[in-house]
């Protein structure tokens, strides 16, 4: 059996297994695309959540979990007559052809930004009236921060070097220790929000996925707290019955232990 023949088995093996389901299952058979909702989200998640361990075995199970959730929403919009699981990967297909002219036509480019550039202009003569219009509303904040700068970028604008964007980060902190001395708690909220947006900006100029850098900070913060709760706790001592000083002294034994 050749490679397409194992895809095409195992593809349509998942829509008759996902048919049997919501034919005979009670719980499959009660989902709708506003159930689903959540559920898909947590999938993305849990395959997040795989990428950033690089855990390769983790990541095929979800990559599984998510494409059975498409199936799902595409079985769902069959029998509401909308359209089929074929319906959505012809438009994707179409999509990519027309999207990749430097692949499929005669159009050359020098560089993944001309892409990214092609991209965005062929978003515009499909009907979308903004360059940041394909930016997701529900997408989380610092995601939508990093996708609505990409995107502004395509048009030029950028700043030009990192010692910008550093400059800027700087502006920023000195605007927001201003309004933390002399302002109401909305404007410093304001200036909070705008030094966090120049840190996304700096993070993609160092080429760093601002998200996946704060996960790593979490884990890492995780892991230390938790040692820390090993070493000193007790069945007669809690933290709280610590001062900031003893915890944060084991705490640094910790990290230089991490560290060498």
């Amino acid at each position: 059996m050749n490679i397409e023949q194992l895809y095409d088995t195992s593809f349509n093996r998942l829509l008759d297994i996902m048919q049997a389901l919501r034919s005979k299952c009670p719980w499959d058979q009660k989902q709708t695309i506003h159930t689903l909702r959540q559920l898909t989200i947590e999938e993305v998640y849990e395959l997040v959540d795989s990428i950033t361990k690089e855990d390769w075995s983790g990541i095929e199970e979800e990559l599984g979990d998510l494409l059975l959730h498409i199936v799902f929403y595409a079985t769902i919009a069959h029998e509401e007559k909308q359209f089929t699981i074929e319906d959505v990967i012809r438009k994707v297909c179409n999509k990519l052809v027309f999207r990749h002219p430097h692949i499929y036509t005669f159009l050359s480019v020098d560089n993944e930004e001309e892409v990214k550039r092609n991209w965005e202009n062929l978003k515009l003569k499909e009907g979308k009236k903004s360059v940041l219009g394909g930016v997701p509303t529900g997408l989380p904040a610092l995601i939508k921060a990093v996708r609505l700068q990409e995107k502004a970028k395509q048009v030029g604008f950028e700043w030009e070097q990192t010692e910008q964007v550093i400059a800027k980060v700087e502006e920023e902190m000195n605007e927001l220790k201003e309004a933390y001395t002399l302002m109401t708690q909305s404007e410093i909220e304001e200036e909070f929000g705008d030094l966090m947006f120049s840190m996304v900006n700096l993070a993609r100029f160092l080429r760093i996925d601002p998200e996946h850098a704060l996960e790593l900070t979490n884990k890492k913060f995780k892991r230390r707290f938790e040692k820390m709760e090993d070493i000193l706790v007790t069945p007669t001592k809690s933290l709280s019955d610590y001062t900031l000083q003893e915890m944060d002294k084991t705490w640094n034994v910790i990290k230089n232990a991490e560290k060498k």
